[in-house]
């Protein structure tokens, strides 16, 4: 027997090699072996077999040396292969994503035992929390589809505060029951961290949880991968990689708030792990759960339209629903300061004398978004990118995006302007927590943004401390808009509830009002009376539907708009993105590109419609220039033709395909 194999590193072409008589050849395909090329020993993923060598030519054929220890999973050869061509991209990619977590010699016991003892580490038996109708609903229509395996895509819309979680717990208790693993995916490292924590407390203690993302490390990765070999039932919890792990008894997927943009990866090629989830599930033939209190576009379509089961939670677990204000900040009648209004004052000092809590969110970190010399126009720009550098609060303007960073000097370095010719424009977290420190001295303020959470016990000591109620006003970022549970806080304020509006993207209002309900569902989750004060620039009529339970009231009409402009769910869009460090380059490549691809619609008849080249909005990043081309179609198949077809001409800049752009 022969197979055929291509190496994870280097040398590109494929290669033949000899399999030893011993070895099991009937699963091969998609393995990882390791082959002998030269004086080296080198791993492979074997990409086909055969009795004899197919070409007429030959040559001495050495013999493969071992066979890696890989899970077992039937299906996972053939979602390989799906996710190749969904993203256009080789089946090696997916392979080598998860092979630095393989180890090559079984981790010893012990590691293994310390391990499950410390995730096992104050851990309760599960309370028996009685379920609301509508959530026992959910979980009998499930459950049989985990025991008797069926894919159907289940979305729970469940309002902010529904019990979501709960629901979670039962169908993962029912998996591990029947000797199935589970996965549970987060849209962010800071919620997949969140979960574990509160997992572990209220799972069983013979309910083995890992975590899988950026934040586990390497030790624990590989005890997960044990785990998986021993094919032994589990929750894997993490934001984009459990979707890639062979898994031999998987039996549910959830993916808790399925609307977020955080699935999809910022890198090329950007997967979106929730796209990658539902594929897995097909494959598995298994039940994928989507929860969110905001549930995409698409979704709710699917629903209605792709046979999608919607389950709707419409009450909240405990507590009550917001009141909601809009304050217009263009009345100065509304305000003492530009950024605090004086209701949101008047509210912040109310609950304070209660001894309740206040978040106040801006979606925005840093002292201020730039600074500009108003003598000669000079901006403070980020010499990599194409952004201007934030002011933050220890005189350091940083770049957002790659980190660049340089002392504020205090001067123009264009003209003799002096520190007081300088405006610092705009706002971020730093300066909001300058301001209300000013105005409630005696109040314990403090920061929640990437700048906090990137530093893990910062971050953890800030939540503790804010449920524990030492502080009193939290001042965050999206970081803290979903899957955080503080009952103490009655009072949310958004201090610019429109910025995301004037975001160029074609789902900017969706994303805007999904991002502001969540942060308004922080308030009154275990309270009868709360408030929640949205501060605007500009009238939108996204804000009559800041009320969570209107919700599909908002879906109904923007549906109505995506149909009358053709976008999705009612088209397939694409997304090609060619960089280059040489701007004229890239410009002329671009163009190139983007007239081939017309002239191919016309020239086979396509009903395609192709948008740009355009400049994004930051179309310089780490001194890497970029164009963007869309394509629109109904047939996704269309979309991969011409696709093919473009990474096909010679070009000197480097393009790349994203199916289903999220940002």
């Amino acid at each position: 027997m022969l197979i055929e194999v291509k190496l994870l590193k280097g040398f590109s072409e494929k290669l033949i090699y000899k399999v030893p008589e011993d070895w099991d050849t009937n699963d091969i395909e998609g393995k990882i072996v390791k082959v002998p090329l030269k004086q080296m020993v080198l791993p492979a993923i074997v990409t086909n077999k055969f009795d004899s060598h197919p070409n007429e030519k030959t040559f001495k054929i050495r013999n493969a040396i071992e066979i890696e220890n890989f899970p077992h999973d039937a299906n996972y050869d053939s979602l390989i292969k799906k996710l190749s061509v969904y993203y256009q991209i080789e089946e090696l990619h997916f392979i080598k994503r998860i092979r630095q977590f393989m180890i090559q010699k079984e981790a010893k016991e012990i590691d293994v035992i310390q391990h499950a003892a410390l995730s096992q580490n104050n851990l309760q038996k599960t309370s028996v929390v009685q379920l609301t109708q509508e959530q026992q609903d959910v979980v009998d229509f499930v459950v049989p589809f985990i025991k008797k395996p069926k894919y159907l895509p289940t979305l729970v819309h469940g309002v902010t505060g529904s019990g979501k979680t709960e629901i979670y717990k039962r169908l993962i208790l029912t998996a591990i029951e029947q000797n199935k693993s589970a996965i549970l995916l987060l849209p962010e490292v800071t919620l997949a961290t969140n979960f574990e924590n509160i997992l572990r407390e209220q799972l069983p203690s013979n309910v083995e949880i890992f975590g899988f993302h950026s934040s586990t490390t390497i030790k624990q990765k590989q005890i997960l991968w044990q785990n998986l070999l021993k094919e032994k039932p589990i929750l894997i919890i993490g934001v984009h990689l459990p979707t890639l792990l062979p898994i031999a008894n998987l039996g549910l997927i959830i993916v808790d708030e399925e609307h977020e943009a955080g699935f999809q990866e910022k890198k090329h090629p950007k997967l979106n792990s929730k796209e990658v989830a539902l594929l897995k599930a097909q494959e598995n033939k298994i039940p994928i759960i989507l929860g969110s209190a905001t549930p995409s576009i698409t979704s709710l379509y699917n629903t209605a339209e792709r046979g999608w089961k919607l389950f709707k939670l419409h009450k909240r677990f405990g507590g009550s629903f917001p009141n909601i204000k809009i304050i217009n900040l263009k009345d100065k009648k509304q305000r003492r300061n530009f950024w605090i209004s004086q209701e949101l004052e008047n509210e912040i000092k109310i609950k304070l004398q209660k001894k309740e809590q206040v978040i106040i969110f801006l979606n925005r970190r840093g002292f201020s978004f730039f600074v500009q010399c108003k003598l000669c126009g000079f901006i403070f720009e980020c010499p990599n990118c194409s952004v201007s550098l934030t002011l933050h609060n220890d005189n350091n303007l940083n770049c957002h995006y790659c980190e660049h960073q340089k002392i504020f000097e205090n001067k123009c370095p264009k003209c003799p302007a002096k520190e007081q010719d300088l405006i610092k424009k705009g706002i971020g977290t730093q300066q909001v927590v300058t301001i209300l420190e000013k105005l409630f001295p005696q109040a314990k303020i403090a920061r929640a943004d990437m700048d906090t959470t990137t530093k893990k016990a910062l971050w953890k000591k800030t939540l503790e401390d804010f449920k524990s109620g030492e502080i009193n006003i939290l001042v965050g970022t999206q970081s803290i808009t979903k899957g955080f549970h503080f009952p103490k806080v009655t009072l949310v304020g958004i201090l610019w509830s429109d910025l995301n509006l004037h975001f160029p993207i074609y789902n900017a209002a969706e994303t805007c009002l999904q991002q502001l309900i969540q942060v308004a569902g922080r308030a009154g989750r275990q309270s009868q009376e709360s408030t929640v004060i949205a501060q605007v620039m500009s009238e939108h009529s996204i804000f009559n539907h800041l009320n969570e339970q209107h919700y599909l009231n908002f879906y109904e009409l923007e549906l109505e708009k995506r149909k009358m402009v053709s976008y999705p769910p009612f088209i397939r869009l694409a997304e090609l993105e060619l960089k280059s460090t040489n701007e004229k380059i890239l410009e002329y490549d671009a163009q190139q590109v983007a007239t081939k691809l017309r002239s191919i619609c016309q020239e086979k008849k396509l009903d395609i419609f192709i948008l740009g080249p355009a400049k994004p909005p930051i179309y310089k990043l780490n001194n890497s220039y970029s164009r963007k081309i869309y394509i629109k179609s109904k047939d996704i198949q269309e979309i991969f033709l011409l696709v093919q077809f473009a990474q096909n001409i010679k070009l000197k800049s480097q393009i790349f395909f994203t199916p289903n752009p999220l940002n």
